[in-house]
C-alpha cells in the first residue's frame, strides 16, 4: 500500500512543493548552526537555501501589500530570534515578531508541550462552559502570578478559598477572551456596568493615558481619541503620561464620575515611554478615592518580567489586569482579563470569544509561565544589560539620539528628528534587523525593539554594536 502524498504541498497551490522544500531546507539550516555563526551571516542571502517560486500578494489588503512590482519577500521560516525571506535573506528579529512570541519562533520546549498535549488528548478548542483542565489550571497560575502569591496547589485548597474571600485581591479570571482587544473591551464593559450600578443617571468619565492603545473595538479606539462622532454618553479624558498635576486635575475636574482609569505600564504606543513609579501609585490612590477602577494593560508587558507582570515592580494592585499577547507564546491568540469578585458582573455572553478558552492555547500558556518562572534570573539579568548597552546610544551620537526608554528587553531609541529615525530605520533593515519605527504621529521618532526573551547576551551585543555603527556611519554623513 502506498503510502499518502503529503498535504502541505498540494495545499500550496501549484508552486507548493517548491515552497516546502525552501521551508525545510531553511529550516534545517537555521537549527543545524549555532548563534555565533547565525549572527555572522545576518543580513546575507543563504545560498544553501533553494529557490522557489512564491506567492504573491495581489489579495492581501492594501495597507499589507507591499510593492507588487517586486518579488515576494515576505517569512520563509523561523528559530529562535532568527529567520529567512522567500528571497533568503537572514534576520535577526529584535521585535519578537508582532510583539507577540515570547520565546522566539518555534521553541522547541513549547513545541513538545504542544505534541504532548495533542498525544494526551487535550483539544484544540472548546466551548467556555466546559473549559478543559489546562484552562482551569491556567486560571489558577493566573491569580497566583497577579496577586504574587505562593502556589495555591488546586482551586480547593485552604489557600485558594483564603484567596477568593478576600475582597483586596483580583481573583477572578475571564479566560473566554481570544485576543487582547476583546480582553480590553470585557473590561470597559465591567466598570461601566458597574459604574452605572454604584451612580445610576451619572454620565461616566474614563481617564487614559495620552498615546494609548488599547485594541481595536470602537470603544477602546474612542480611550485614544477616534470615533468621537459615534460615541455618546460617557466623557473621555486624555492625561499626559507621567504629569502627576494634570492627572490630579483630572480626577478634580471631574469628580463624582470617573468610572476608571486605563494605564500601560509601557505605552509602546507612544514610542515606549515608561510609567513611573510616583505616577502609577498616585492613580491607585486617585482611583481609590474617587471610588474607581485601575485598570492595568500588561498585553504588552505580561510575560516579559520576573514576577510576568511589570505592575508588581510598583508595590500596587490593580482592580483589573488585562493580558494577552504573549500568553501563548504567540502559538494561538489567548487574552485574559483578572478582577476583583465583587466587579464579576457581567453575563454570560456579554464578553466572549468562539476562540477564547481554547484547551491547546492554554497548554502553552502554562509552558510560557513555568519558562518564565524558571528563568527570571536571567531574564532579569539580560534586560538590564541590554538596557545598559542601549544607553551608549545617546552618550556615543547625541546629535541624534535623545533618549532611550522602556525597561527590559522592551526599549525605545528616541531620535531628536524624524528624518533620522526613518533613516536609521532604513540601514537597520538593510543590515538585517528587523525593527520598528514609530514616525506615524507628529513628533514620533522612536525605534522600538522587544527581544524574545530566548535573546542571550551575544544577540544584545550584536544588536547594539551594529546599532551603534550605524548611528556612526549617520553621525559621519
Amino acid at each position: 500500500m502506498r503510502p499518502p502524498k503529503p498535504l502541505l504541498p498540494g495545499l500550496l497551490g501549484p508552486s507548493g512543493a517548491g515552497i516546502c522544500k525552501a521551508i525545510r531546507a531553511a529550516r534545517e539550516y537555521l537549527c543545524a548552526r549555532g548563534t555565533a555563526e547565525l549572527l555572522a551571516r545576518v543580513g546575507r542571502t543563504i545560498a544553501e537555501v533553494p529557490r522557489a517560486r512564491h506567492l504573491e500578494k495581489h489579495f492581501i489588503q492594501a495597507s499589507y501589500r507591499g510593492e507588487l512590482s517586486r518579488p515576494p519577500d515576505d517569512l520563509l521560516t523561523g528559530q529562535g530570534l532568527f529567520y529567512l525571506t522567500e528571497q533568503r535573506r537572514l534576520f535577526l528579529d529584535c521585535t519578537a515578531g508582532h510583539y507577540q512570541m515570547t520565546w522566539g519562533y518555534n521553541h522547541p520546549w513549547l513545541g513538545a508541550v504542544v505534541r504532548e498535549a495533542l498525544d494526551a488528548g487535550i483539544v484544540w478548542d472548546d466551548h467556555s462552559n466546559i473549559p478543559g483542565s489546562t484552562v482551569k489550571r491556567l486560571s489558577i497560575r493566573l491569580v497566583e502570578a497577579a496577586n504574587g502569591c505562593k502556589p495555591l496547589g488546586s482551586s480547593t485548597s485552604a489557600g485558594a478559598r483564603r484567596l477568593i474571600d478576600d475582597e483586596a485581591a483580583i481573583n477572578t479570571v475571564l479566560l473566554g477572551v481570544c485576543t487582547g482587544s476583546v480582553a480590553a473591551s470585557s473590561a470597559l464593559k465591567i466598570v461601566l456596568r458597574r459604574h452605572q450600578a454604584a451612580r445610576p443617571g451619572v454620565r461616566p468619565v474614563l481617564v487614559a493615558l495620552a498615546g494609548n492603545y488599547h485594541g481595536t473595538d470602537v470603544l477602546a479606539q474612542r480611550l485614544r481619541g477616534m470615533w468621537k462622532q459615534f460615541v455618546r454618553g460617557i466623557t473621555f479624558i486624555e492625561v499626559e503620561p507621567n504629569d502627576v498635576r494634570a492627572l490630579e486635575r483630572a480626577f478634580r475636574t471631574h469628580r463624582g464620575r470617573v468610572a476608571a482609569m486605563f494605564v500601560e505600564p509601557i505605552l509602546m504606543n507612544r514610542e515606549a515611554i515608561l510609567l513611573e513609579e510616583d505616577y502609577l501609585r498616585r492613580a491607585r490612590t486617585l482611583c481609590d478615592e474617587a471610588d474607581a477602577r485601575l485598570v492595568i494593560d500588561e498585553i504588552q508587558t505580561g510575560f516579559w518580567y520576573p514576577g510576568f507582570f511589570l505592575y508588581r515592580q510598583y508595590g500596587i494592585v490593580p482592580d483589573v489586569l488585562i493580558v494577552g499577547k504573549g500568553m501563548a507564546a504567540g502559538l494561538h491568540p489567548l487574552s485574559a482579563i483578572v478582577y476583583r469578585r465583587r466587579d464579576d458582573c457581567l453575563a454570560q455572553y456579554d464578553a466572549i470569544s468562539t476562540n477564547g478558552n481554547a484547551p491547546l492555547a492554554a497548554a502553552v500558556g502554562l509552558g510560557c509561565m513555568a519558562l518564565v518562572e524558571s528563568e527570571a534570573g536571567r531574564i532579569d539579568a539580560l534586560g538590564r544589560h541590554y538596557h545598559q548597552r542601549l544607553g551608549e546610544l545617546p552618550a556615543t551620537c547625541p546629535g541624534l539620539v535623545r533618549a532611550i526608554r522602556g525597561k527590559g528587553l522592551l526599549a525605545g531609541v528616541k531620535f531628536h528628528e524624524v528624518g533620522a529615525a526613518l533613516e536609521f530605520h532604513r540601514r537597520a533593515i538593510r543590515r538585517g534587523l528587523w525593527v520598528r519605527v514609530h514616525a506615524y504621529h507628529e513628533g514620533h521618532s522612536t525605534i522600538l525593539t522587544k527581544l524574545a526573551l530566548a535573546a542571550d547576551r551575544g544577540i544584545v551585543d550584536f544588536i547594539v554594536d551594529a546599532f551603534l555603527e550605524i548611528l556612526k556611519e549617520m553621525d559621519h554623513g
